[in-house]
């Protein structure tokens, strides 16, 4: 049995659709340990209520969210993850995870997993992707042990530079990942010229 980290950060939108997933990795016998960002568990907003979150995700996976940067350091030398995700992972803890800084429950389980030398999966949700968050996702596109779960953009008129992962597709990623492999399709293609088009721009 794999055991697996499940990080969640602030993208409000999409934490329906990442508990969706949580649970399903669950059903599939996944050793699912739940972590989130601060706010995912401290903040009601029109999308949801925070303890309703906190008590679904503490049910699905039968284990308290890890919610502290303190919590989130055993994940490295004492109870090291076969994987960890990240979903949604937000333009902010990507730009975070690009330049090293480590200030967060989340971005602290990433550390800790990487030192371990473990796969990083990332299901990315950011207005900015196409902008300025563009050249930090291409950069961990191709750093050791990240792998991204295929993206597109969700509104390319109203919201040009937005773009989000598909969430169904974060089991496949994983499975990939835990091979050493990144799962790849003409999205994942096609958007990774997007985004090397828009790195140069900016």
């Amino acid at each position: 049995m794999n055991k697996i980290g499940f990080a969640m950060t602030s993208s409000y939108c999409t934490l329906e659709k990442a508990i969706e997933q949580l649970e399903n990795l669950v059903e599939k016998g996944y050793d699912v340990h739940p972590i989130t960002s601060p706010d995912v568990i401290g903040k009601t907003t029109r999308f949801g209520c925070c303890k309703q979150f906190k008590n679904r995700i503490e049910n699905i996976t039968e284990k308290p969210v890890v919610s502290s940067i303190v919590e989130a350091e055993k994940f490295g030398p004492l109870e090291p993850l076969d994987a960890i995700i990240v979903a949604p992972a937000t333009g902010n803890t990507v730009a975070k995870l690009t330049n090293g800084i480590t200030d967060t429950p989340v971005t602290m389980a990433v550390k800790a997993t990487l030192r371990n030398e473990k796969p990083v999966v990332l299901a990315i949700a950011t207005n900015d992707a196409l902008g300025a968050n563009g050249p930090n996702i291409i950069s961990l596109y191709y750093r050791k042990n990240y792998f991204l779960v295929p993206i597109t953009q969700d509104d390319p008129i109203k919201k040009p530079n937005s773009m989000i992962a598909d969430f169904n597709m974060i089991e496949p990623t994983l499975e990939y990942a835990l091979n050493n492999s990144q799962i790849d399709n003409a999205i994942t293609k096609d958007i990774r010229v997007k985004m090397l088009s828009a790195s140069k721009k900016n």
